[in-house]
């Protein structure tokens, strides 16, 4: 049993101006020990988990990959999309396997420094401004949202799995930097990506119906 049905935190980080992402995550490698889990990262990140785990499991998508690798990169997606939208937690849950994951703080403070400028100049375009994901009800809905998303990156539609990919990182991170322009854009990007997906889905129907 998952904790799909476990109850909620005590409480939930709910600041309009969270702390920036690059700035996190150098104070989580500077407050760690040896090494950092993956459950010390979800709970760093609080209710932006769900936002973080999207971004990283997206970005993969992003690139050329050979034919049948979304079905093992898109599946942490649906998982982590899932659990935005029906989990009662605010933060995401992972399984003790995944989250006992430990990677070397040294190496992962390297990796902090070289992705800071770039972090920087994303947060310079996204940032805290005008967040109405206030409750966990409104969230569900953009989790609703990415859930599809995610589904139609996991299945096999030809061109039709880099713009969901795309979405789902501007919502992942618009989602951790708590800006409400943002997330509507990807938001925006997620539906045209869905209607691409259906036009290629029609249109593959179309052609083999025409061959039969």
């Amino acid at each position: 049993m998952t904790d799909i049905f476990a109850t909620d935190l005590p409480a939930r980080a709910q600041s309009h101006h969270p702390q920036q992402l690059s700035q996190l995550l150098r104070n989580l490698s500077l407050n760690a020990g040896s090494k950092i889990t993956l459950r010390e990262l979800a709970v760093a990140m609080e209710d932006r988990s769900f936002g973080a785990f999207l971004v990283v499991f997206a970005l993969p998508n992003l690139i050329p990959l050979p034919p049948g690798a979304t079905f093992i990169l898109g599946l942490p997606l649906i998982f982590v999309a899932w659990q935005m939208f029906a989990s009662r937690r605010s933060r995401i849950w992972l399984p003790t396997h995944m989250g006992d994951y430990a990677f070397d703080n040294a190496t992962f403070f390297v990796f902090v420094n070289r992705i800071s400028p770039w972090l920087q100049r994303a947060e310079t375009l996204v940032r805290p401004r005008g967040w109405f994901l206030g409750s966990r009800l409104a969230e569900r809905l953009i989790g609703l949202l990415a859930l599809v998303l995610a589904v139609v990156i996991f299945l096999p539609i030809p061109f039709g799995n880099w713009l969901p990919a795309f979405a789902l990182a501007v919502i992942g991170f618009a989602h951790m930097e708590r800006d409400g322009l943002g997330l509507v854009a990807g938001a925006l990007i997620g539906i045209i990506s869905l209607a691409v997906a259906a036009s290629v889905i029609l249109a593959a129907g179309a052609v083999l119906a025409f061959m039969i």
